[in-house]
């Protein structure tokens, strides 16, 4: 089934795009090579972060009745780059980790455990959309990130 979208959602959808991109992209940064940085795995408000991108990004491809704040989405995906580069990590190492097959493994089930956590089966459209609706209601990460159509 197709479905219509207007020029303001593609425009929309470029831009969540282009945020991913910019999260992904390549080029230098001041880190110090000799500085002994813990994995991005373990900076949990970067982790996290991802993982509320994710699961956001998940639930509106499921659900007709949820769309994404592509905008916001687009300048979080944005604060946690910034962030992991303050922290010293290079655009180089982001890129890797969120290209990294292992790590969209991890963050698939890291996110998995989290529906479930919430007592709902990943793997049902209907879990996805009632948790997208319990997220938007809490207004939590997960929730900023998308609006009941």
């Amino acid at each position: 089934m197709t479905r219509l979208i207007s020029a303001g959602q593609r425009a929309l959808r470029r831009a969540a795009g282009a945020a991913c991109l910019a999260l992904m992209g390549a080029g230098g940064a001041w880190a110090n090579a000799a500085q002994a940085l813990p994995p991005l795995r373990s900076v949990a408000q970067i982790d996290d972060g991802l993982m509320a991108v994710a699961l956001a990004d998940e639930i509106r491809k499921n659900c007709d009745d949820i769309a994404a704040r592509m905008v916001r989405a687009y300048f979080y995906i944005n604060s946690l780059e910034q962030k992991a580069q303050n922290l010293g990590y290079s655009r180089d190492e982001i890129k890797r980790h969120v290209k990294s097959p292992e790590e969209k493994a991890r963050m698939r089930e890291k996110a998995q455990n989290y529906v479930r956590a919430q007592g709902l089966n990943p793997a049902n459209t209907a879990d996805l959309c009632t948790l997208g609706r319990q997220e938007i209601a809490k207004g939590s990460q997960i929730g900023a990130l998308l609006k009941v159509k």
